[in-house]
C-alpha cells in the first residue's frame, strides 16, 4: 500500500470575469513533481479555480492512490464550497439560501461525486495567496499563462529537481521572502491596479474608475471599491462573491 501523501496546489485565473480562463495545478505524489495548466476561450475566475481542482481529483491515478490526498487552494469559494456548502445546496435542490439557482452547477455536482469517491482522505486546505508560498506563486503565474495562451514549460521528474528548478526559475524561499517583506509606498502614493464592484450579484473588476462608475453608477445596492495589487483584487473579488452567495 502507499502511504505517502499527495499533495496538490490548484489555482485558476481569468483575464475579465468571464473572459480568457486558466488553470493550473502542481501534483506531489511521494518523491515526484509534475505540473499541468488548461485553459477556456470564455470562464469565470470561479469556474476555472473549480477546473483545477476537477482535473486532478478526476486522474485515475489520484482516485488509486492509497494514502491522504490533500487539495490547497487560495480560493474561499472552492474551500467553502467542498467542505460547507454544496452538500446542502444538494439537499436544496441546488438552489441558494437566497432563492437563487448555484452557479456553476454541473461542477459543483462533478465535484460532488468525486468527494465521496475519495471519502475521508481527501483533505480541503486554504493556503494564502500571493504571500510567498512557492508553490502557490508558481501555480498562479502558470494559470495565468494559461489564461493568455502562453505555453511554458511544465514540469514533470523528481521533487528535489523540480526544488532546482523552481530556484533556477526565481522561485526560491529567499526571493519569495523579499518579496513578501519588501516595503512598498503608501497606497495614496500608488495607481490603482483595479476597481472591484458587485452590482445585482455580479462581480467585475474593471482597470478604469470610469468603467467602474459606468457599471455601478444608479444601480441599488451596488458595491465598488479601488484595489492596489491582483492579492487585493482576488480576496475582494472572493469576498464579494461570497456575500452574493450567501
Amino acid at each position: 500500500m502507499n502511504t505517502h501523501a499527495l499533495t496538490i496546489y490548484t489555482d485558476g485565473a481569468s483575464r475579465g470575469n468571464p473572459g480568457l480562463g486558466g488553470w493550473a495545478a502542481i501534483i506531489l505524489a511521494g518523491e515526484h513533481a509534475m505540473e499541468i495548466a488548461g485553459n477556456a476561450e470564455r470562464a469565470t475566475n470561479n469556474q476555472m479555480e473549480l477546473a483545477a481542482v476537477e482535473a486532478v481529483l478526476s486522474d485515475s491515478g489520484a482516485l488509486a492512490w492509497d494514502g491522504p490526498v490533500t487539495v490547497l487552494s487560495d480560493s474561499m469559494y472552492v474551500i467553502n464550497g467542498m467542505t460547507k456548502w454544496a452538500k446542502g445546496w444538494e439537499r436544496n435542490g441546488w438552489i441558494t439560501s437566497t432563492k437563487t439557482p448555484v452557479e456553476n452547477k454541473t461542477q459543483w455536482q462533478n465535484l460532488l461525486r468525486l468527494m465521496r469517491e475519495y471519502g475521508n482522505r481527501l483533505h480541503i486546505e486554504k493556503v494564502k495567496g500571493h504571500a510567498g508560498d512557492l508553490y502557490n506563486e508558481r501555480c498562479d503565474e502558470l494559470a495565468v499563462d494559461a489564461a493568455l495562451g502562453k505555453k511554458p514549460k511544465l514540469f514533470s521528474g523528481s521533487v528535489e529537481e523540480y526544488k532546482t528548478f523552481l530556484d533556477e526559475n526565481g522561485y526560491n524561499e529567499h526571493a519569495m521572502s523579499v518579496k513578501k517583506s519588501s516595503p512598498s509606498k503608501s497606497k495614496s502614493d500608488q495607481p490603482a491596479y483595479s476597481y472591484v464592484s458587485m452590482v445585482d450579484g455580479v462581480v467585475h473588476a474593471d482597470k478604469t474608475w470610469a468603467a467602474c462608475e459606468q457599471r455601478v453608477k444608479g444601480k441599488k445596492g451596488a458595491k465598488y471599491k479601488k484595489v492596489f495589487s491582483k492579492a487585493e483584487e482576488t480576496e475582494l473579488m472572493q469576498d464579494y462573491t461570497l456575500a452574493s452567495l450567501l
